[in-house]
C-alpha cells in the first residue's frame, strides 16, 4: 500500500471519529439548556460539563493532523504525518471513551444511581476493549518508515478535500445547536452578555461553514472543474481559515455554558480561554 494511500486512510478515520462525536457534542451543549438539567444533582452537572471538555478535546485532537499536513508538511505526504495522524487518532480514542461513559451514566439515572454506574463503566470498558483491547489480542504493527515522493497535483487536491470533510462535521454538530438555541427555554433568562456571546459564536461558525463550502463552489465555478495548483491554494488557505474560526465558535458557547453552570464570569473566561490555548 503507498504512503499517499495510508494518509487517506488515516485521514478517513480521523474523519468517522469526528462523526461519531459530533452528535454527542450537540447534545452535550443542549443539555445546560433543558429544563430537566437544573433537576439533575449536582454531581450529575458538573459529570455533563466534563464530558463536553473531554468532546472539545476529542475534536481538538481531530484536527491536528490536517493543520499538521497544511502548515509543517505543505500539503505533501510524509511518513511523519502518517504517524502523527495515527497517533493522535489512537489517543482522541480515549476521552472519547470516557465521554461516551458519563453519558451513558445519565442515561442510566432514570432507572437509579446503581444502574448509572453499572451502564457508564460498562461502557466505557466495552469500547476501551474494542479500541484498545484489540491491540492487545492481536498485536500492534507500525507501519514502515517510507518516503512519499513528489506528490501529484491530484493527489494534493484529494487531501485537501478530504481534510475538509473532517473539519466540517465540528462545525455542522455546533451550528445546529447554536441555531436551536434560541428557541430553548434557557436561552430566555441568560444575561444579555451570554447571548450576545452565543451570537458571535454562532458567527464564527457559520464562518466556518462558509470557509469549508467555499472549495467545491470555487472548483465548479472557477476552475471548472479542473485540478489547478490556484485551486489547491484556495482550498489549502480555506481549510486554514476554518480552523482558526471553529475553535472560536466552541469557546464562545463553552463561555456561556461555563458561566451558566457557575454563575461566574471569571470562571467562563478561565474556561474560554483553556480551550483557545488547547485548540490554538
Amino acid at each position: 500500500m503507498s504512503l499517499r494511500t495510508k494518509v487517506k486512510n488515516a485521514l478517513d478515520e480521523a474523519r468517522i471519529l469526528v462523526l461519531g462525536v459530533q452528535v454527542l457534542l450537540g447534545f452535550q451543549y443542549r443539555a445546560f439548556f433543558e429544563p430537566a438539567f437544573d433537576r439533575l444533582p449536582r454531581l450529575n452537572q458538573h459529570l455533563k460539563l466534563a464530558g463536553l471538555a473531554l468532546l472539545l478535546g476529542v475534536m481538538g485532537l481531530t484536527l491536528l493532523p490536517a493543520a499538521r499536513h497544511r502548515l509543517v508538511e505543505r500539503g505533501e505526504d510524509t511518513f511523519a504525518l502518517l504517524r502523527f495522524t495515527l497517533n493522535v487518532v489512537g489517543l482522541a480514542l480515549l476521552p472519547f471513551a470516557v465521554a461516551l461513559g458519563l453519558d451513558l451514566y445519565d442515561l442510566g439515572w432514570t432507572r437509579g444511581p446503581a444502574v448509572a454506574v453499572a451502564l457508564g463503566v460498562a461502557t466505557f470498558a466495552v469500547a476501551a476493549g474494542f479500541w484498545y483491547g484489540i491491540a492487545l489480542v492481536f498485536g500492534h504493527r507500525s507501519p514502515p518508515e517510507e518516503e512519499g515522493g513528489e506528490m501529484k497535483l491530484e493527489d494534493k487536491i484529494v487531501q485537501v478535500l478530504t481534510e475538509a470533510r473532517v473539519v466540517l462535521p465540528g462545525a455542522q454538530a455546533l451550528l445546529g445547536f447554536q441555531l436551536a438555541m434560541t428557541l430553548m427555554q434557557g436561552y430566555e433568562p441568560l444575561p444579555e452578555s451570554s447571548k450576545d456571546m452565543h451570537l458571535a459564536a454562532t458567527c464564527a461558525i457559520a464562518l466556518t461553514v462558509i470557509f469549508l463550502m467555499a472549495p467545491p463552489a470555487y472548483h465548479r465555478i472557477v476552475e471548472g472543474g479542473e485540478d489547478t495548483e490556484r485551486f489547491h491554494r484556495f482550498a489549502s488557505w480555506m481549510v486554514l481559515g476554518a480552523m482558526v474560526t471553529l475553535p472560536l465558535g466552541f469557546a464562545g458557547d463553552l463561555w456561556v455554558v461555563v458561566r451558566k453552570h457557575f454563575g461566574s464570569v471569571a470562571a467562563a473566561h478561565l474556561g474560554a480561554a483553556a480551550a483557545l490555548a488547547f485548540f490554538y
